[in-house]
């Protein structure tokens, strides 16, 4: 790869290349391998799970459940084998749990740990301090829930005195996994059920993954509903290849001339596949092949080749299943024939970055149009290649990972400050694009 390394700034150049091709496989899904852990700790027995996602964030949530008691042996790469201790076999963690830079560890323990019959603190670090609590403070509160934080109860740290919780009927205010997931996890330890109506659905990881640890569980259009539960069944898990994580490497072949690159075992759930819908509609050429459950959750190979995408107007609806995408489909705008216009998206303002002011930054930064609106933002792709020059991750995986597929099509390659960042998501990420590029 031609790149450099500064050892004191972190900053790692990325140059340009004639292609992405071969196969690949990316780590397996942040979202299922945090759900693993938490349910594998408080379910009766052993779960064993298989493609665990060993970057910093699942780490935060492995490390929160050893210091609450549980015994999880990380006895190969990639495997792990949770010795559960049952509903209600955690026990108080003697110090702080730092949740690190998750706010998926936060919320879904926060939602779980009201209901523990113990006292519990958790902090994180100084970007996660910023991101707002209160959404699942709220209606965990309104379960019975005694948590108190920093900015009435609003920001980290937040401590939290576990009791006895009451079902609840809740409309969320809007569609989130996290806020949901949290809920749910109260859900199965609270009086009665507890029924969350969302406005459009969210990712549905949590729901498929308490049905196969045996939770009592219902599913109606966009309403859950769960029941208070005495056992869960430690259970044997295979974890799909990340499709927030493919969706980097599926941009990147898009993208460069003479690209055809298989990614294999990623998962397609279909509240996770907006990516390939929004890159289809842009003139992506796609296809998915070999579709079979593993575990609860559709997997897929994905076969990708280069296109001339065009610029497209993304809504919030259709940027919902792929949220956690709008890095990478800012780079996909920037290199697409005409305008993109992403709008419906407010809420990337407060994630890891301001993913809006970020992206727009950023992609101006190497020679790219962008127009940061409030909720959204509008880019004028380049037909061709780009300048270069070099960004600021501001410590976000996803820009990190945006920003050095775009420099697959840059003429004086990006400098990327602060690309250790990607480690939260994809430890490797650097070597995968390595093994695929051609110079």
């Amino acid at each position: 790869m031609a790149e450099k390394k500064d050892i004191f700034s972190g900053t790692l150049t990325l140059g340009p290349s004639k292609g992405l091709k071969g196969e690949i496989s990316v780590p397996g899904d942040k979202s299922i391998s945090h759900r693993s852990v938490i349910l594998g700790s408080i379910a009766e027995g052993i779960t064993e799970v298989d493609g665990f996602l060993e970057g910093e964030d699942n780490y935060s949530t492995m490390n929160a459940f050893r210091a609450m008691g549980i015994e999880i042996e990380h006895f190969a790469e990639y495997k792990l084998r949770i010795h559960g201790k049952g509903m209600n076999g955690l026990t108080e963690a003697e110090d702080i749990i730092d949740a690190g830079n998750s706010g998926t560890t936060t919320r879904l323990l926060t939602g779980l740990l009201s209901a523990q019959p113990f006292f519990s603190v958790i902090t994180g670090d100084a970007t996660l301090r910023r991101r707002p609590m209160k959404r699942v403070v709220d209606p965990l509160s309104k379960m019975g829930a005694s948590i108190t934080g920093r900015k009435n109860n609003s920001l980290l740290p937040i401590a939290i005195s576990g009791r006895q919780l009451n079902g609840i009927n809740y409309k969320t205010p809007i569609a989130s996994a996290q806020l949901k997931s949290a809920l749910l996890l109260a859900g199965l330890y609270a009086r009665g059920e507890t029924i969350i109506e969302e406005p459009e659905k969210s990712r549905d990881h949590t729901e498929r993954m308490f049905r196969l640890f045996g939770a009592d569980i219902k599913v109606i259009e966009n309403s859950v509903i769960v029941k208070s539960t005495n056992r869960l069944n430690g259970c044997k898990i295979k974890i799909p290849g990340d499709i927030s994580s493919a969706a980097f490497f599926m941009v990147g072949a898009s993208i460069t001339p003479e690209s055809e690159l298989l990614i294999k075992d990623v998962g397609v759930n279909p509240t996770r596949t907006g990516i390939i819908d929004i890159l289809k509609k842009m003139g992506g050429s796609f296809e998915v092949l070999n579709t079979r459950e593993v575990s609860g959750e559709p997997v897929s190979d994905i076969l990708v080749k280069s296109s001339s995408l065009k610029g497209i107007d993304i809504s919030g609806e259709e940027l919902l299943p792929a949220i956690d995408e709008f890095p990478i489909i800012c780079v996909a705008a920037a290199f697409a024939q005409g305008k993109t216009t992403v709008s419906g998206a407010k809420e990337l303002r407060v994630k890891e970055s301001d993913r809006i002011a970020v992206m727009a930054d950023s992609l101006r930064a190497v020679g790219i149009t962008a127009v940061e609106k409030e909720d959204g933002i509008i880019i004028e792709g380049a037909l061709g290649e780009i300048k270069g020059g070099e960004i600021k991750s501001h410590g976000d995986h996803r820009i990190a990972m945006a920003m050095a597929m775009a420099a697959l099509r840059s003429k004086n390659g990006i400098g990327v400050q602060g690309a250790a960042c990607v480690d939260v998501s994809f430890p490797g990420f650097y070597g995968h694009l390595d093994k695929v590029r051609v110079s």
